[in-house]
């Protein structure tokens, strides 16, 4: 089972998750989970189909916000912020380390109005360090 990381109450983030750690994902209380990677990203990655028809097969929801190298986009945040504000229960995000799917956290809940320097510290927290997105965080915080 790959690991995860508690950012807060509502939000953990993992590396690339399985088909089979489905069912330990929904027994660890989770509700929801959020692919952050791009299909075909790395060679042996499972496909996103694969790890969706698992988690709908367990009564999870399942969500496809892809980042790529590109960023992330205004889009690919309000999608997040969709989720999260979607979820009744805690959401698990993944991608191949977990950065992508806090960065995109971060964001949507800036976009939410939560607090920059809370949104930091709680990354931090988690073992990500979300700093270089500070002046992003701020913008989007302001426009909430």
């Amino acid at each position: 089972m790959t690991q995860f990381r508690k950012v807060d109450d509502s939000i953990s983030v993992a590396p690339q998750i399985a088909p089979e750690d489905v069912a330990a994902i929904k027994a660890a209380g989770f509700v929801a989970i959020v692919n952050n990677r791009p299909d075909d990203e790395q060679a042996g990655q499972p496909a996103g189909d694969s790890i969706r028809a698992a988690a709908l097969a367990v009564g999870l929801t399942y969500a496809a916000i892809p980042v790529g190298g590109a960023g992330v986009s205004h889009h690919q945040v309000q999608a997040m912020v969709d989720v999260l504000e979607g979820a009744d229960g805690p959401v698990l995000a993944f991608c191949r380390s977990g950065t992508r799917s806090c960065n995109l956290w971060a964001l949507a809940r800036a976009r939410m109005g939560d607090s920059p320097d809370d949104l930091i510290a709680l990354g931090a927290g988690a073992g990500y360090d979300l700093d270089g997105l500070r002046p992003v965080l701020d913008q989007l915080a302001a426009q909430a």
